[in-house]
């Protein structure tokens, strides 16, 4: 339980990074602004059509007496635009990543400078074009394993009491673990860490991971609150990606957000990939 505690450390800790980079925060906010316009659109159009969209899918209600039919198709309503809720807080964050790619891959590779022992940051080497390719690829094969996730939760969500109690937060932790993919991914991405083994990883310390993306995911639900933690979020998230691979900080480092955020020993037997 411990590794809750340090992953919400890592995430406080990259907020306090960029509110100390304000030139580097203010640029942030601007991939995050775009994308909530796009969403806010998006989830508009599905609370003024969702009930149409409703009955256009269950027509063998529609010789249902009253009040049954308008509860039944109610509360698909609901349970609809709650799942185009979940997948958007689960997608915004690769989305805003995949506009932002190149300030954030910048911002990350700050953070690594900042933190490590001989002032370096690992270099993936592609080119621009190569690096939006990869994430954009990963991004997607994420999304899917997301959906997934938020059909099983949506078909969940109609068990009585179980729907509306243990569903909503198991769906949290899904978001959380999801979360903290998409952003580690900037850093990973650039020490070669492929897809499969980020999730390996991530897997490895789940405890840690719920930490941070948990109430991230919980915050993202507040209006615009995502585009101003999404500078920070990827800051923290530099620093759990290091924790992660088990790599060292530079000691006696001054900072007290990095200090903040103690580091664990890597899972036994995991090792650092090659950079």
């Amino acid at each position: 339980m411990r590794d809750l505690g340090v992953g919400f450390g890592y995430l406080l800790a990259g907020q306090r990074w960029v509110g100390r980079h304000g030139r580097q925060y203010g640029f942030g906010l601007l991939p995050g602004l775009i994308t909530v316009v796009l969403y806010a659109a998006a989830l508009t159009l599905l609370a003024v059509r969702g009930e149409d969209a409703v009955a256009w899918a269950t027509p063998f209600a529609d010789h249902w007496s009253s009040p049954w039919q308008g509860l039944f198709r109610g509360l698909l309503t609901v349970v609809l635009f709650a799942l185009g809720l979940l997948l958007a807080v689960l997608t915004f964050t690769a989305v805003t990543l995949l506009i932002g790619q190149p300030f954030y891959e910048n911002l990350s590779a700050k953070v690594d400078r900042d933190v490590s022992p001989d002032g370096t940051a690992p270099e993936s080497g592609l080119p621009l074009w190569r690096e939006l390719w990869v994430s954009a690829r990963d991004s997607l094969r994420v999304l899917v394993r997301a959906a997934l996730w938020g059909v099983l939760l949506f078909a969940l969500g109609l068990l009585p009491f179980v729907g509306q109690t243990v569903v909503p937060v198991i769906g949290f932790f899904v978001t959380g673990f999801f979360l903290t993919e998409e952003l580690t991914a900037v850093a990973l991405q650039r020490r070669d860490v492929d897809l499969r083994a980020r999730l390996a990883l991530l897997r490895s310390r789940r405890t840690l991971v719920w930490g941070f993306g948990t109430p991230l995911g919980l915050a993202f639900l507040v209006p615009f609150v995502a585009v101003f933690l999404m500078p920070g979020a990827v800051a923290g998230a530099t620093l759990l990606a290091r924790d992660l691979l088990g790599e060292d900080e530079e000691e006696g480092q001054e900072d007290d957000d990095v200090s903040s955020a103690p580091h664990s020993p890597p899972p036994s037997g995991s090792t650092s990939p090659a950079r």
